[in-house]
């Protein structure tokens, strides 16, 4: 898919997460539509620096392990940019453990970080876009695991399941005011992630790939750019009539209402 460059013009997105995998490719499908997007990272690094050459992007940067800091951040783009029309709340941390051996403080970690940092950033951003009285959208990457649980992964499956019920009733709540909130429930998606599965599994990563697309009816595993032009189709300024929905970009791996 190929987005006009005046698609989102005159908009400002600001994505989390942005020097991931999935984040890339947002900033990069948001930019090519023609927004002014602010890309965050936890820190200032490399990957960042390269991303603003890269895109023209505006990089931000704060760790989103409190809500004081997700809110500061959003504040930040706003008073960088004058307003802010989209959120891609894309950024997520994880751990892996047996349940009976997680310890609880990591576990919180995750939790905290994944849904309510994102509730955090969605509630400023609120009050952001209802000062504006221009509506807007809001995207949250979830998980596929979210939707039909992992092993090993309690925190992070349940964090993602937390947020689409999150999603389900913000898309209730704010669809009066023309703020549409969805959700993207990403399947396997080839990134830096699945090294690490291929070394736990003891294989190559052109293995582990091949066993992943052995579950999937679509016969392969994503690709980021997917992931980000399904999170800009949900930020077109003419689609009024998606709120509060679950877009599974899984290949047909999982199906189901959500």
């Amino acid at each position: 898919m190929t987005f006009t460059p005046t698609l989102l013009d005159g908009k400002v997105a600001l994505v989390t997460g942005a020097t991931g995998g999935i984040g890339l490719a947002h900033t990069a499908a948001f930019r090519q539509a023609g927004a002014e997007v602010y890309a965050h990272a936890r820190a200032t690094s490399a990957a960042l620096t390269a991303l603003e050459g890269d895109t023209g992007c505006h990089g931000v940067t704060q760790d989103l392990s409190t809500p004081d800091a997700c809110r500061a951040l959003v504040r930040e783009v706003v008073a960088r940019a004058g307003r802010l029309d989209v959120l891609v709340a894309n950024h997520a941390t994880m751990s892996m453990s047996p349940l009976v051996d997680a310890d609880a403080s990591e576990w919180w970690r995750v939790v905290d970080t994944n849904l309510l940092g994102t509730y955090a950033l969605i509630q400023e951003a609120v009050r952001v876009m209802r000062e504006q009285g221009t509506g807007g959208r809001i995207v949250v990457i979830v998980s596929e695991w979210g939707v039909i649980g992992w092993p090993d992964a309690t925190a992070y499956a349940a964090s993602k399941a937390g947020l689409i019920s999150l999603v389900k009733c913000l898309g209730r709540e704010l669809a009066p005011e023309g703020i549409l909130v969805n959700a993207i429930a990403p399947g396997v998606i080839d990134t830096p992630q699945l090294q690490v599965d291929a070394d736990a599994a003891g294989v190559s990563l052109p293995e582990m790939h091949a066993i992943y697309a052995e579950t999937i009816p679509l016969g392969r595993i994503g690709h980021p750019r997917e992931i980000a032009e399904a999170a800009v189709f949900l930020a077109h300024p003419q689609l009024k009539a998606m709120a509060g929905q679950i877009v599974q970009v899984n290949g047909g791996s999982t199906r189901g209402r959500v």
